[in-house]
């Protein structure tokens, strides 16, 4: 079920983009913001990241989309937000609670296994 409403997304998003102007980032963060349920937000305190300032998921239409806020350096609270769609359930939640098998990974290693493959198609 889950896959088929991914898939309807897409294709709305793809047909958007066929009929008018692509979709940038920033309008896919704003509908985002606007339209979707946010599930959870992990702060810099809890991620103890030196490039992971701050992880919000988002919920619509049961898909999941995660913006990731992302230091420009380890030193800078500068950054520049990234956003992720159709995160399967399990890859967030053993990207925040962790797992079984990743008990003692970080925030940033578990975001490269579980997110960052998902990067949204976006201009």
């Amino acid at each position: 079920m889950k896959t088929k409403i991914l898939i309807i997304f897409i294709i709305v998003i793809n047909m958007e983009s066929f009929y008018s102007q692509d979709v940038t980032c920033d309008e896919l963060l704003t509908f985002v913001h606007e339209k979707g349920y946010l599930k959870s937000t992990l702060m810099n305190y809890t991620l103890n990241s030196t490039w992971l300032y701050e992880v919000k998921a988002y919920s619509y239409d049961n898909v999941i989309f995660v913006e990731a806020k992302i230091k420009k350096n380890e030193y800078s609270i500068e950054t520049n937000t990234y956003i992720f769609c159709g995160i399967p359930s399990l890859n967030w939640s053993n990207f925040q609670y962790s797992s079984y098998n990743d008990n003692n990974s970080t925030y940033g290693e578990r975001f490269h296994k579980y997110i960052i493959n998902y990067e949204c198609d976006c201009k």
